[in-house]
């Protein structure tokens, strides 16, 4: 962390007026995301509609996308961090408040409309923050598997039962993985440069700090984080922008629609390499469901793709050693199949 205990000569009010310009500088480019990226993908010589276009498309409106997020919540989360020692946070989030912190972590990821890989944002800031690991992965696997554009789409798609059902064990795999990882301790497999920030302090006393000085903790936590990570989000982003839309429906068809134990896990195989967020892959889920496939299976394709995906993992590796990130391959994995096999016997 930079020295801040010499703070510069400006007034607080240019920091106040600066960091309200800044944000609302940031909504308005942030809505103007979609144009941006159907105006781009207009100018390649390609069908816009075509896989390449589709891909094209996706690309830039994912990248800008889970970049702003990044700057702007690592941002808040620096600011918010200035309150808060890492010791203060650690002790108000552990011990016996660490099973309702999962509770409230994977409420909120229900409530945040985040694909997986803009969800790593927040992921970071949390862990950054000092938030035990368990908690955060409760919202890490919540926020794309239990998505509230899927509840809707399920629930018009294949009725109340099942949305409330996919709802219900999407939030229950969501606390309970994250609270076995939280009790696992594995905070040691945390890449080096994200424990060196969870064990930094402040130079000057929480209490001194004034406004401009937590500004300027923010700031520099988007600059600290944001070098780790940058290249591995673009390089994430297009490995998903490369196999978007490329879903090979028919053969995937006859692998779900199989009655044998292995067309669950061999959907989510299928589903780990593929990206996109829930409202992208539930028109997957309806042709699918639409040609025969049994629901169990579908739906356990639909939350690898949302909760697992690769490019999600790439992003995690420079934020994760590959052992942390095995093991939250294998919680979720596990949950996901005791999904699949459930929902195939009672639907």
């Amino acid at each position: 962390m930079a020295d801040i205990s010499h703070p510069h000569n400006r007034p607080a009010w240019h920091w106040h007026l600066g960091v309200a310009g800044g944000l609302a500088l940031w909504w308005l480019a942030y809505k103007q995301l979609i144009p941006l990226s159907e105006w781009i993908a207009g100018l390649f010589p390609v069908d816009r509609h075509s896989h390449t276009g589709e891909a094209i498309a996706f690309f830039f409106y994912d990248v800008p996308k889970v970049m702003m997020l990044l700057a702007l919540i690592v941002f808040l989360m620096g600011v918010v961090r200035s309150f808060f020692s890492p010791e203060k946070t650690r002790a108000v989030l552990s011990g016996r408040a660490e099973g309702l912190g999962n509770v409230m972590a994977a409420g909120l990821g229900v409530l945040t409309p985040f694909c997986s890989c803009s969800a790593v944002p927040l992921f970071i800031g949390f862990v950054s923050a000092g938030i035990p690991l368990g908690v955060t992965f409760s919202f890490l696997i919540s926020a794309p598997m239990v998505n509230e554009v899927a509840l809707v789409l399920l629930f018009g798609l294949v009725g109340w039962q099942v949305a409330l059902t996919y709802l219900a064990f999407g939030l229950s795999i969501a606390v309970i993985a994250g609270w076995v990882m939280g009790r696992l301790r594995l905070e040691g497999w945390l890449q080096d440069w994200v424990r060196d920030i969870q064990a930094g302090s402040t130079q000057i006393p929480d209490e001194a700090l004034t406004m401009p000085d937590r500004y300027r903790q923010g700031i520099e936590s988007v600059r600290e984080i944001f070098g780790k990570v940058w290249t591995w989000i673009i390089l994430g982003i297009a490995l998903g922008a490369l196999i978007h839309g490329y879903v090979p429906e028919d053969i995937m068809v006859r692998i779900m629609g199989a009655e044998a134990w292995w067309s669950v896990p061999v959907a989510v195989l299928m589903g780990i390499p593929m990206y996109t967020n829930a409202a992208g892959v539930i028109p997957i889920v309806e042709a699918l469901i639409g040609k025969g496939a049994a629901l169990g299976t579908v739906l356990a394709f639909m939350m690898s793709v949302i909760a697992l995906s690769l490019p999600e993992m790439i992003i995690l590796k420079q934020v994760l050693k590959l052992r942390l990130i095995l093991v939250f391959i294998a919680v979720v994995a596990s949950g996901i199949l005791a999904v699949g096999y459930l929902f195939n016997l009672l639907f």
